[in-house]
């Protein structure tokens, strides 16, 4: 007998309130066919093994496990294609996939959001594609579009642009560039930031930013305290307006 035929990478979305105290339904945020998938694969590449346990231990809730929880085979990601990115080609995930090549399905996930994007996983996607595996996105929240739709901005072009630099004269330079590109380009700038520094990136955007130049930002997006604000800059200059900025937020630099 030949080699089985290779296995399925799902891309399994995970709820946006990884890390947050009040958690979401997963029925609001995920469909019954994303759920059903996750439910029934028992090999995953995941960015935290625990949180992904933790994300499973929900679907089996609303849709039991194929098998108990503590006989899946989760493989983490390394720690420094967390630090410095897996979209560059420097690590190969290929090794990941030996389950798929022995004919099983598998499952990636990150902790909060789509795999791959603003996250973790585009080496293991790459990786699935040489090795001939077939890829299959499923539905689930993606909050960088989530606030760009909600945001009023240009959403026919757009970049998302990762975390600015966390040097104070480099910061200040990058979002001169930013806003010079918004305004030239049309181009609507989205960008995150580690949450304990969300505030200090605010308050440099409102101070360096022209005063037409539009900017918002969108927290705990599908969270029951979800809130997007959208302004120039010059009512922010103006306002003393109380934005929380404790939960994961998204922020967005666009034209007038």
């Amino acid at each position: 007998m030949g080699a089985p035929a290779p296995g399925r990478l799902y891309i399994v979305p995970a709820p946006l309130d990884f890390g947050c105290e009040v958690q979401t339904p997963l029925q609001d945020v995920l469909p019954l066919g994303t759920l059903q998938v996750a439910a029934r694969l028992g090999y995953w590449v995941c960015e935290n093994a625990k949180s992904t346990r933790a994300y499973l231990k929900r679907v089996n809730e609303l849709q039991p496990l194929s098998q108990p929880l503590q006989a899946l085979q989760i493989q983490e990601l390394p720690r420094e294609v967390h630090k410095k990115g897996d979209h560059t080609g420097s690590f190969d995930a290929r090794p990941l996939l030996a389950a798929a090549l022995q004919g099983h399905d598998m499952g990636l996930a990150s902790e909060a959001g789509m795999p791959a994007v603003a996250d973790p996983g585009s080496s293991v996607v790459r990786a699935a594609h040489d090795l001939s595996v077939e890829v299959v996105p499923l539905v689930g929240p993606v909050s960088l579009l989530l606030a760009l739709a909600a945001s009023g901005l240009n959403g026919q072009n757009f970049a998302f642009v990762g975390y600015l630099p966390q040097d104070a004269a480099e910061r200040s330079r990058r979002i001169r560039e930013l806003e010079l590109l918004a305004l030239k380009t049309g181009q609507t700038q989205l960008f995150i930031e580690t949450p304990y520094r969300n505030a200090g990136l605010w308050e440099s955007l409102v101070r360096q930013l022209g005063r037409e130049t539009r900017l918002g930002l969108a927290s705990g997006l599908t969270l029951p305290q979800a809130a997007i604000h959208m302004a120039r800059v010059s009512k922010w200059q103006a306002e003393n307006t109380r934005i929380d900025l404790q939960n994961p937020c998204i922020f967005l630099i666009g034209a007038p």
